[in-house]
């Protein structure tokens, strides 16, 4: 029983890691810079950086990059209040 368990959560593990892989490849190619702005233009060292997270974080990557949600904005205090106009 525990055998069978095992090998389902290796092959569940196996199939999460070759679909982030392929999702890895093609984000770090296209993608990034559709989520961050920023991005555009990046180096090829940058990419290389950031290809084994996009790996593993590909399912929530996927949803901005496929939603074209906006890069998110930092929360803090300080940057509230400035936000706010209250600051001085």
């Amino acid at each position: 029983m525990m055998e069978t368990f095992a090998g389902w959560l290796l092959a569940a593990l196996g199939i999460y890691v070759a679909a982030g892989a392929l999702f890895a490849v093609a984000f770090v190619m296209g993608g990034v810079q559709r989520i961050d702005p920023q991005a555009e233009g990046g180096s090829w060292g940058f990419r290389l950086a950031i290809l084994p997270a996009s790996a593993a974080l590909w399912p929530l990557l996927a949803r901005r990059w496929l939603r074209g949600l906006p890069p998110p904005e930092e929360h803090n205090p300080h940057r509230d209040l400035a936000r706010s106009g209250d600051a001085g």
